[in-house]
């Protein structure tokens, strides 16, 4: 007798100062899963590489991950995903840094950064995005070593998934209780046991990144849906897709 096929989970992943925050949870079920539970679990956890992360997608332990971070890189200017995301938050427009050109991914101080990003784009970068530019380096690499993990691994903006759950950008910062509050409210929309989840912040990671992580595991829910947005369409010298999914 053949059984059911299984649904594999879903990850929401965003860096933090021990490595990377994962959320992990069930998709929302397809018609032939119906008598099953449409909810499932969410579970949150650190991993201190990108390249488990891809590691479980190629093994097929998770089917899609969405990342908040850079993926598909230009040679110089900004990418079309980030107009579009920044348009969209409005007010909260400065929660999406622009995407760092290929060629400042090798600088190792910030001089040498902006030196490069000048010399593409005509633009120094901000002291905000060098110090990421580690995490996007690391992702960078990862996604290299394992080319087929491409189609299954997103570039998302937390902000822009707490914006289409809350039907418009949120007021306050993700940084105060404020803020913390106003987006776990929209998460209850969108995620099982979401309070549970986002009390327990594994060591290494601060709450918001464990709420950002809960974002993208629900935008990654909606990919498997087909219910997704996707924002730009450009594909960078690598071949990975300039778009911000959401």
């Amino acid at each position: 007798m053949t059984g059911r096929p299984r649904a594999r989970p879903v990850a929401g992943v965003d860096g933090c100062r021990a490595g990377w925050v994962v959320a992990t949870v069930l998709p929302v079920q397809r018609a032939a899963w119906r008598s099953e539970d449409p909810q499932g679990h969410v579970e949150v956890e650190v991993i201190r590489d990108f390249s488990e992360l891809t590691r479980r997608i190629a093994a097929g332990e998770l089917d899609v991950a969405t990342v908040d971070i850079p993926i598909g890189l230009s040679e110089g200017g900004a990418r079309a995903c980030d107009r579009a995301a920044r348009s969209m938050l409005g007010p909260r427009r400065s929660s999406v840094f622009p995407a760092p050109a290929r060629a400042v991914l090798g600088a190792v101080t910030y001089e040498e950064a902006c030196a490069r990003s000048e010399a593409a784009s005509g633009k120094r970068i901000s002291k905000q995005l060098f110090n990421i530019l580690p995490k996007i380096r690391e992702a960078d690499e990862a996604l290299a070593r394992r080319p087929a993990t491409r189609d299954r691994i997103f570039e998302s903006s937390p902000e822009l998934s707490f914006a289409v759950l809350a039907g418009a950008p949120l007021r306050a910062n993700k940084h105060t209780a404020a803020g913390r509050a106003e987006r776990l409210e929209a998460l209850r929309h969108g995620l099982p046991d979401v309070e549970a989840a986002a009390i327990a912040t594994p060591s290494g990671a601060q709450a918001d990144d464990v709420l950002d992580a809960l974002a993208g595991a629900w935008t990654a829910r909606r990919v498997v849906a087909g219910t997704h947005l996707v924002l730009g369409g450009d594909v960078d010298s690598t071949g990975r897709p300039m778009t911000v999914t959401v």
